[in-house]
């Protein structure tokens, strides 16, 4: 597993570094269904065995912990979050697991891969802390390094969400317009399969696959 720099990269979008919180904070968020949720999403994105995966935004690994059993030993997995303290409770989950991911510090508008490694990127709740030159940037990023014909999965709040109780104690999370980020990935190259509730909160998804090249 890859280790984390100790230095935070550059960006202009919000990077959570409260690593030690942010799964309590997904507990709260799902009401206690964390497993269910990680389920969902890895049915949603449609993984199967064998498939390359990168997790945008990884935050401490859960997901791509998930992703990669769902893939098993033919598959890989990569994460990547702005946030080295992120990163490193994402590396240390896996190894207590005895799942192989590779977890790096890295930036949604510049990910660290070759172009066409992936058949899948995951995109979950992270969407909405990028201003919308990055989201943009970010978007074009994924499709470069997804393989012609790959899918990526978005998941974000479509209304604002904890204006007040335990969960806003934690933090307030923003939104993004489901209507916006299918029109988001239609300018980067993307052709919508899928969208719709995920079933928790008000979150939704769009599952998109890349075009080929114009």
């Amino acid at each position: 597993m890859i280790s984390s720099p100790t230095t935070a990269p550059t960006t202009t979008g919000r990077v959570l570094h409260w690593a030690a919180r942010y799964d309590l904070l997904v507990w709260l968020l799902t009401h206690g269904r964390h497993r269910a949720f990680r389920k969902r999403l890895v049915n949603l994105a449609r993984l199967v065995a064998g498939e390359s995966t990168l997790d945008v935004g990884c935050g401490t690994g859960s997901l791509a912990i998930a992703a990669k059993r769902q893939v098993g030993a033919g598959g890989s997995v990569f994460g990547i979050d702005a946030s080295p303290a992120m990163i490193a409770r994402a590396t240390a989950k896996a190894a207590r697991a005895g799942v192989e991911v590779s977890f790096k510090t890295a930036v949604a508008e510049a990910l660290p891969f070759p172009d066409a490694q992936f058949d899948v990127v995951l995109s979950t709740l992270m969407l909405h802390h990028l201003p919308r030159k990055v989201r943009q940037q970010c978007a074009r990023e994924i499709r470069r390094v997804l393989k012609p014909h790959g899918r990526v999965l978005v998941v974000d709040f479509a209304h604002a969400q904890a204006k007040s109780g335990l969960l806003a104690h934690f933090h307030r999370h923003g939104h993004v317009d489901p209507r916006e980020i299918i029109a988001l990935l239609d300018e980067a190259g993307f052709r919508c399969i899928e969208s719709g509730p995920v079933g928790i909160s008000s979150l939704q998804f769009v599952l998109a696959e890349r075009q080929s090249d114009r």
